[in-house]
C-alpha cells in the first residue's frame, strides 16, 4: 500500500496518488519483466508524466545509468533508441501506460491537447553507453556514484535535429541545428560513442566543455528569439521582472545576436552501436525532469 507518487494530466485537474500495486499492473500490461520493475518504480516516483497535456505535443524521454543497465539486459548499442530491445521498449511503454491510467486519463480534446501528437509518447527509454563513452556518465554529473543505478527523465521530445561527424564543417552544421531548436526547450544532445571520441580529439575532453561551446554558439537575432510564442508567454514576464539571463536578452537590439541556452541547460548523452558517427539534438528539458535512484526501489 506504499504510495509511490502522484500525477495529474493537466494543471486544472486534481492529482491522483498511486501505490506499488497499481504501478505493477501497468508494468505487466506493458510486457515488462519483474527485474525491470525497480526502474519503472523509480520513473513512477519521479512525478514526471510521460503523457502531459500541452497544445505543443510534448513527450518525456528517459535514460538509465549504472549497473542495472547490464543486469536487466538494456541496450546501449545498435538501435539503442529504437524498438529492438525488450527492456528498453517495455520500460518506456510502462511509463506511458501508468501515466495514462494513474493520472486521470490522457484523452484527446479533454485531457490531451497536443495538436500533432508525438510518437515519443509510445515508448522512449534507453541506456547510456557508459563503458564506451570518453566522458563521465550523466548520473555522475548529477552527483550520483558511478555504482548507483538511476533513471533520468527529460521533458520535451518535441523537435529533433540530426547530423554526423564531427566532420570538417561540424561547427556550421551544429550552429544551424542549435538555432533550429525551439527557444523554450533546450536540447538533449545524444551521440554515438564515435562522435563523442571525435569531440575529445578536438579538445572537448568533458561534456561540460562541449555544452559551453553549444551555449556560446546557440544564437538567434533578438527579434526572432522574442517572437517565439512560448518565450513571449513564459520568459518575457521574467525578463520584465529583471530575471537573468532573460533581462539581458530583452535589452538587446532586434538584430543583435543573443544566446538561446545556458550551458547547464544542455544535456549531453552517449549511446549507440558505433556503426556510424551519428548524433541527434532532441527537445529535452532536464529542469522539468529529474534523476532518481533505482536502487531505492529494489
Amino acid at each position: 500500500d506504499e504510495i509511490v507518487g502522484r500525477l495529474n494530466p493537466t494543471k486544472f485537474r486534481e492529482y491522483w496518488e498511486y501505490d506499488v500495486e497499481k504501478v505493477a499492473v501497468n508494468a505487466v500490461m506493458a510486457g515488462a519483466k519483474p527485474e525491470y520493475f525497480p526502474v519503472i518504480l523509480a520513473l513512477a516516483a519521479s512525478g514526471v508524466s510521460a503523457r502531459s497535456s500541452s497544445t505543443n505535443s510534448f513527450a518525456t524521454i528517459s535514460m538509465v545509468n549504472g549497473p542495472i543497465r547490464n543486469e536487466i539486459g538494456m541496450n546501449d548499442g545498435i538501435g539503442a533508441m529504437g524498438p529492438y530491445n525488450h527492456a528498453n521498449s517495455t520500460i518506456g511503454r510502462a511509463h506511458n501506460l501508468f501515466s495514462i491510467n494513474l493520472q486521470g486519463g490522457s484523452v484527446p480534446d479533454d485531457t490531451y491537447m497536443g495538436t500533432l501528437g508525438n510518437w515519443y509518447n509510445y515508448s522512449s527509454c534507453f541506456a547510456e553507453a557508459e563503458e564506451r563513452s570518453p566522458w563521465q556518465p550523466f548520473h555522475v554529473q548529477k552527483g550520483f556514484e558511478a555504482t548507483t543505478s538511476t533513471v533520468s527523465v527529460f521533458f520535451g521530445g518535441w523537435y529533433t535535429q540530426a547530423g554526423y561527424g564531427p566532420r570538417e564543417t561540424w561547427q556550421e552544421k551544429m550552429r544551424r541545428s542549435l538555432a533550429a531548436c525551439e527557444q523554450n526547450v533546450p536540447p538533449i544532445f545524444v551521440m554515438d560513442p564515435i562522435v563523442a571520441r571525435g569531440f575529445v580529439e578536438l579538445g572537448f575532453d568533458t561534456k561540460e566543455k562541449l555544452a559551453q561551446w553549444c551555449s556560446d554558439n546557440a544564437l538567434l537575432p533578438a527579434r526572432e528569439y522574442w517572437d517565439d510564442q512560448w518565450i513571449q508567454t513564459l520568459k518575457h514576464p521574467l525578463a520584465v521582472a529583471g530575471v537573468e539571463p532573460y533581462a539581458s536578452r530583452l535589452k538587446a537590439k532586434p538584430d543583435e545576436m543573443v544566446s538561446v541556452f545556458e550551458p547547464d541547460e544542455i544535456s549531453i548523452l552517449v549511446t549507440g552501436g558505433e556503426t556510424q558517427g551519428a548524433w541527434k539534438m532532441i527537445a529535452g528539458d532536464y529542469r522539468l525532469g529529474a534523476t532518481i535512484s533505482v536502487d531505492d526501489w529494489r
